[in-house]
């Protein structure tokens, strides 16, 4: 065993790395954990106020982290992010593109604004702040860029846009994956399951939760926490020989069909 911290001299941009409302969510507990592990962190959200609540997280721990604003899925905003890393921190090693959004409805439900807004902020968004980091991390030799889908993006889900949006998210980092590798830089995608965070807790009611919390084997509700500490895997030397990854963390919800698995635990066999 070793004291030594996973992320320390690293430079990590974390985009949606506020939460939507009370409590803690992906791009937080990433943001936080990252600095715990020794990184320096540029805290990006298109909210200044939640991206400060972060920040204060990460002070009160004596962490080392900044705020910039910024809309990710303008080009001219992912540019000035990278050069705000650069001119605080002097390098970029670390990508985590964590925002997204979700609307609900089929292709015969879905309105052209809300399709077009889901892939420009759950796709788009991706690919701005990728080809303005990758530059800074040729710089260095190396990098970790960490893509958030969902087991949407490897399932079905209620949101025709959002399952989409979310498998191409898959798509993409396999392409970043092998078009960057020679440049040091590995790329790698999380695929959260049914964690409980801000960002649907407004939706939910405790039958929910608890419908969602046994959906998967392990039958115990997730936190942003576990999509974080798969981050820092992917963030850290730890997984230097990894790279076009997707890990789904979702209690082996993706190992399982509604189906059989929710019969074979009724039957008991």
């Amino acid at each position: 065993m070793t004291n030594e911290l996973r992320l320390r001299d690293k430079v990590a941009i974390i985009t949606g790395a506020g939460s939507s409302g009370p409590g803690i969510g992906n791009g937080k507990a990433t943001a936080m954990l990252f600095a715990r592990q020794g990184a320096k962190v540029l805290i990006v959200d298109s909210q200044v106020d939640r991206a400060e609540e972060t920040l204060k997280l990460i002070q009160e721990e004596n962490g080392v982290a900044s705020v910039f604003q910024a809309d990710v899925t303008n080009a001219s905003d992912c540019e000035s992010m990278v050069e705000a890393a650069m001119s605080r921190y002097g390098r970029v090693d670390i990508l985590d593109n964590n925002v997204g959004i979700s609307r609900r409805g089929t292709v015969l439900e879905v309105s052209e604004t809300d399709w077009d807004q889901v892939m420009a902020v759950n796709v788009k968004s991706i690919v701005l702040a990728s080809k303005f980091a990758i530059p800074a991390m040729i710089e260095n030799g190396q990098g970790s860029i960490i893509n958030i889908s969902s087991i949407a993006g490897l399932r079905a889900h209620s949101s025709t846009p959002y399952t989409a949006s979310k498998s191409a998210v898959i798509g993409l980092t396999f392409s970043m994956a092998a078009d960057h590798g020679r440049d040091g830089i590995r790329v790698n995608c999380i695929a959260p399951g049914l964690p409980y965070t801000p960002m649907v807790a407004p939706r939910m009611n405790d039958d929910l939760r608890e419908v969602r919390k046994n959906a998967a084997p392990l039958g115990t509700e997730g936190t942003g926490w576990d999509v974080a500490y798969a981050a820092l895997f992917f963030a850290s030397d730890e997984s230097r020989w990894v790279t076009g990854v997707t890990m789904p963390v979702d209690a082996g919800l993706a190992a399982t069909s509604p189906v059989t698995f929710s019969t074979l635990d009724q039957q008991k066999y």
